[in-house]
């Protein structure tokens, strides 16, 4: 049956949020004009606060329906059958929402509404400016769900997630004998998603997007009203709100790319990864300029431009990522659903409404009589925003490089400009830098901001100073640093966190709650030297030294046979040795979903196009018996993981199971496991697997014929037929009683070790049947053919294989955990000051409440002539 009722209930409540977020722009304008009528304001604020209200519900409405057909596999729906499949578990299937362009959208368009309700609760005075900038804001995201076109114009408004399959792919010839099919199963999870980090990054990251609206609407509400320096105190807290949350969100994909891509590390300087990155740094230095904005006003202008900034770049990287302008450029890029030209509006009418209303209301914002000095805290902390719009500039300049080409093309121009070929030398040539200079400047800008130092008083730095440079030259010989930039990057990082900290001591004397700005700055610190060590002195550990080549695929070939030389084969059960480890890959292992531990993949045998698992044996995990033989089990069907033993020079023994997944589509799909130690990880992930799936291609058969103890050859090996014994049972073949079978039990001898194989021979109701024994550590299969009673010979078929192999790579990464720390003191540091502002904002909102003078000034007019 085909439940239509819940994709016609999504499509209408899209129409509503989108109709509702229209007639809330228009009614929160109309309450903030004073050319209403005053008496008509509490009517106007109050029919589009029901207008808002409506708007809610109807994205619940939305989300519920969607969430709906995903959640209870209607593969009738093209977002569900392409986007979701039976056999992920709930985790996943929650991902499967927002995998999509439109689910994403969506979870964007519930968190607006999520703040939007709670500014209208906290924030009264400012409602009516402020909403009027969120429901234009939701009116365009809902747009972009709307999946309407224009009759006459055929103009495409929105792409809708309630299509049917029918609807989104008419073509296929099914729907001419079977109008009513429905697919058994859908296309499951793209495999790089199916993380559990990827259940709360996306969500994380929307949020982040959200929040960077909120300032934004303050700012823009500062200029309509003219209150161009009231705006920053309401906002300021959400600044930080938002620079935190994005910037977890931000950290939680690159932890995500860690542990599940390959690429490097934990950025790689993806362009969509990018695209998010400069918001934040934008974002950043807009609270800095936020906070001396009020007494200072090239800062306060600065403020503007830079809080208008930061959402036009929320903007310019949704476009950027969802117009398919990278699509070859990164692995986390959507492809064109043809609303570039509608993405490229939104764009748009938030920079010339944005721009034209700052440069209309210009000559209103305050100037300074006297230049500032270089001996105050605001000329270093705006010297910070600076270097931070720099390194944003940088970066952005550079992935922007495909948008070049598109604009060139759209003019009929071909400027072929590629982005770097190795973006890491690119943009860390200028990075480096940057972030030198800015982790130097925020403790400087901590001595001036809390008078520890000024004109006079510079002697106050030389006792940070002299501590940093004794520490860094311990720093420097102990890591062996040897890089100029390098050096200055740690020294800069070791001042901040020691000037810093010294300013964090002085504060803890005093009032605790001041103190967030000195944590977050130690966080960034942090985080460098982290990023420094575990970047710059990565160490490969797993070079060929066997003097052969892999591959020669480009995938290895290029950058001077980089990937051969840092690379090792490994074959099943033969250990090698790989620098200070003796390694010896063990097995292949399956994830069954019931049980705590991986289990071998000849424990079961995987039922094809599904997620369940025919259990060979009694599958016994640490003493317990979850599954008898034939039984059926679910599992992770994608996964398969290489049980590789690593054997340390102390005889520490650990095993890593590096996961890869054989998808039709993306190919091989490896992850890291990693070991974990406090001064560096050892990061371990195949290149090259045999398909597990796949049994190998077999050589033709050959007999041999051997009397007992005779010597015979297969493949490159030894085999002596030692004896023929009697035997109870065999495997994958229950015997009966009276059944007779025997074993062949030959030695077949490696150059370094010797295998036993024995194929058993069984009569039953004088019918024979064989039971071939497989190696696939020497890619043998032996069948037992024949007994010759009068000759006390035996018969034996052949076939060989390739013997299974992996291709692995192993690297160690020194302090990457001082990375991690980094990035928790930074988010305490910006919870602790979040929390600070909030307070003070609403303890100035109690003050102006309780004073009648101050509240009439509180409330925003607007005059309409002077627009």
């Amino acid at each position: 049956m085909i439940h239509t009722a819940y994709g016609d209930a999504g499509r209408l409540f899209v129409i509503i949020a989108f109709v509702s977020a229209l007639v809330a722009t228009f009614a929160y304008f109309k309450s903030v004009i004073s050319s209403t009528r005053l008496d008509e304001v509490p009517v106007w604020k109050r029919f589009a606060r029901g207008a808002f209200f409506i708007h809610a519900a109807a994205v619940a409405g939305v989300v519920f329906c969607l969430y709906w057909i995903i959640g209870n596999h209607y593969f009738e729906y093209h977002y569900a059958w392409d986007n979701s499949s039976l056999s992920l578990p709930t985790g996943f299937v929650i991902s499967s929402f927002w995998q999509d362009q439109e689910g994403s959208f969506l979870l964007w368009i519930f968190w607006n509404v999520v703040l939007g309700l709670v500014l209208i609760v906290t924030n009264r005075s400012w409602e009516g400016p402020v909403m009027a900038i969120f429901a234009l804001v939701q009116a365009f995201l809902a747009s972009m769900i709307l999946g309407v076109v224009i009759p006459g114009l055929d103009l495409k408004i929105g792409s809708t997630p309630f299509l049917l399959l029918r609807e989104a792919m008419p073509d296929i010839q099914i729907w001419q004998t079977n109008p009513n099919f429905i697919p058994k199963d859908g296309n499951g999870l793209n495999p790089l998603l199916q993380n559990y980090w990827m259940v709360i990054h996306p969500p994380t990251l929307f949020l982040g997007f959200a929040t960077t609206l909120i300032p934004f609407s303050f700012a823009m509400a500062g200029l309509w009203t003219k209150q161009v320096k009231e705006w920053i105190r309401p906002a300021l807290p959400w600044a930080l709100l938002s620079a935190m949350i994005l910037g977890v969100g931000i950290l939680m994909g690159a932890y995500w790319a860690y542990e599940t891509l390959n690429f490097g590390g934990y950025w790689n300087w993806d362009p969509v990864e990018n695209t998010s990155f400069v918001p934040w740094l934008v974002l950043v230095a807009s609270i800095h300029t936020m906070i001396i904005g009020r007494r200072n006003a090239t800062a306060l202008k600065t403020s503007f431009i830079l809080a208008i900034a930061t959402f036009v770049m929320i903007l310019y990287s949704t476009f950027m990522t969802r117009s398919g302008v990278l699509g070859n450029e990164s692995v986390h890029s959507f492809t064109d659903l043809g609303l570039s030209g509608q993405l490229l509006i939104y764009l748009m009418t938030f920079v010339v409404l944005a721009v034209g209303l700052l440069i209309a209301r210009w000559k209103l914002l305050p100037s300074d009589n006297e230049e500032v000095s270089s001996y105050s805290p605001e000329f270093w902390i705006f010297i910070g925003a600076t270097l931070l719009c720099l390194a944003g500039f940088q970066i952005l300049a550079t992935t922007s490089i495909p948008v070049y080409n598109a604009i060139a093309e759209s003019f009929g121009k071909i400027l072929n400009l590629a982005l770097p070929t190795n973006p890491i030398a690119h943009y860390n040539k200028f990075q480096i830098w940057f972030f030198a200079l800015i982790t130097l400047l925020t403790g400087i800008g901590q001595f001036f901001w809390w008078k520890r130092t000024g004109e006079g008083r510079l002697g106050t730095l030389y006792p940070p100073l002299l501590i940093t440079l004794i520490l860094s030259a311990v720093f420097i010989t102990l890591g062996e640093v040897r890089t100029i930039s390098y050096i200055v990057l740690l020294t800069a990082a070791t001042f901040a966190v020691v000037a810093n900290g010294t300013i964090l001591l002085n504060i803890l004397r005093g009032n605790y709650k001041l103190s967030g700005g000195a944590v977050t700055h130690i966080g960034v610190a942090l985080m460098l030297i982290g990023i420094l060590f575990s970047s710059g002195y990565t160490r490969v550990i797993s070079l060929n030294n066997s003097g052969l080549m892999i591959s020669r695929s480009e995938e290895f070939t290029k950058n001077d046979n980089k990937e051969n030389k840092e690379n090792v084969t490994l074959w099943l059960n033969r250990p090698e040795q790989m620098g200070q480890y003796m390694l010896t890959w063990r097995d292949v292992r399956v994830e069954p979903r019931h049980i705590p531990e991986y289990i071998p993949k000849s424990w079961v045998e995987i039922i094809e196009n599904d997620f369940h698992a025919v259990a060979l044996r009694d599958i016994v995990v640490k003493d317990k018996t979850y599954y008898k033989t034939g039984d059926t089990l679910e599992i992770y069907p994608e996964n398969f993981y290489y049980e590789i033993e690593y054997r340390a020079p102390s005889g520490k023994v650990f095993t890593l199971f590096p996961r890869a997944q054989i998808n039709p589509r993306m190919g091989l799909i490896s992850s890291p496991d990693i070991q974990r130690k406090y001064d560096k990880d050892l990061y371990t992930y195949v290149s090259m697997v045999t398909n597990p799936n796949e049994e190998g291609k077999w050589s033709a058969t050959e007999e041999f014929t051997v009397a007992m103890k005779d010597t015979f050859f297969v493949n490159d090996y030894v085999a002596i037929l030692d004896n023929v014994v009697r035997t109870d049972k065999v495997d994958g073949l229950p015997l009966r009683e009276n059944d007779a079978a025997v074993k062949a039990i030959i030695r077949v001898l490696d150059s370094e070790k010797e295998y036993i194989i024995d194929p058993s021979f069984v009569i039953r109701d004088r019918t024979v049947g064989r039971k071939a024994a497989v190696s696939d550590e020497l890619g043998l299969r032996i069948q037992f053919r024949e007994i010759n009673p009068q000759t006390g010979q035996f018969t034996f078929a052949v076939n060989t294989k390739q013997r299974d192999f992996i291709v692995m790579k192993a690297i160690e990464k020194p302090l990457i955990n001082v990375l991690w720390l980094g990035t928790f003191v930074l988010v305490i540091g910006f919870m602790m000051a979040t929390v600070r502002r909030f307070r003070d904002f609403s303890k100035n909102q109690r003050r102006e409440m309780a004073s009648p003078k101050k509240q009439k000034i509180r409330t925003p007019q607007f005059n309409a002539d002077s627009v």
